[in-house]
C-alpha cells in the first residue's frame, strides 16, 4: 500500500477545507444581505467541494485496500502452491528413500540365498550322505534357488510398483532352504 498518495491526497484535502473557510469567512465586514447571500452560496460551493473531496480520498483509499487485498490473496495463493510443492517433493523423498531401503533388504536377501546355495553345495561334496539327506538338500537347494529367483523378482517389481514392502516370499524362501540345507546334515 502507497501511503505517500494518502498522505499527499489528505493534504490536499485539509489545504481545500483551509481555503473553503477563508473564502467562507471574508475579512471583517459587515453583514449585509447580499453578504449573507453570497456567504450561503460560498458555503454551499465549498460544501460540495469539500464533499467531492472527501468522496475522491474515500474512493483513493478503497482502491488502495482492493489492490493491497488482492495482492495479499496472490501471495497466500503463492505460499499456498509453495507449500503444497514442498509437501509433494517430502512425499517423493520418502518414497524414494524407502525404496532404497526395500532394494538393500532385497539385495542382501538375494546374496545371502546365493551363498546359502553355495553352502549346501559345499555340503554336499563335504559330507558324504544317503539318499534321504540328499533328498533334503535338494530340497534346500530348490528354496534356495526359489529364494533367489523371488528376490530379483521382487527388487523389479519394488522399481514398477507403489508397493514397496515386496521381500516377504524371498525370506521365508531363504529361511527354509537353509532350514532344509541344515537338516540334510542332521539326516
Amino acid at each position: 500500500m502507497n501511503f505517500a498518495n494518502l498522505f499527499r491526497a489528505y493534504d490536499a484535502m485539509i489545504a481545500f477545507r483551509d481555503a473553503a473557510r477563508r473564502f467562507r469567512e471574508p475579512a471583517a465586514a459587515p453583514p449585509s444581505e447580499t453578504s449573507l447571500t453570497q456567504t450561503a452560496a460560498a458555503q454551499g460551493l465549498a460544501g460540495q467541494i469539500e464533499t467531492r473531496l472527501t468522496n475522491v480520498v474515500v474512493a483513493a483509499l478503497k482502491e488502495a485496500f482492493d489492490r493491497d487485498h488482492a495482492r495479499l490473496e496472490l501471495e497466500r495463493a503463492q505460499i499456498e502452491e509453495q507449500r503444497s510443492r514442498a509437501e509433494e517433493a517430502l512425499r517423493m523423498e520418502l518414497r524414494r528413500q524407502a525404496i532404497d531401503r526395500e532394494l538393500a533388504r532385497l539385495r542382501l536377501l538375494a546374496g545371502t540365498a546365493l551363498i546359502g546355495w553355495i553352502a549346501s553345495i559345499a555340503v554336499l561334496f563335504i559330507h558324504p550322505s544317503g539318499i534321504a539327506s540328499r533328498i533334503v538338500l535338494g530340497l534346500g537347494w530348490l528354496l534356495l534357488l526359489g529364494a533367489l529367483g523371488a528376490a530379483f523378482n521382487a527388487q523389479g517389481r519394488v522399481h514398477k510398483s507403489e508397493n514397496v514392502d515386496a521381500g516377504a516370499l524371498p525370506l521365508w524362501l531363504m529361511i527354509a532352504g537353509l532350514a532344509a540345507t541344515a537338516a540334510s546334515l542332521l539326516v
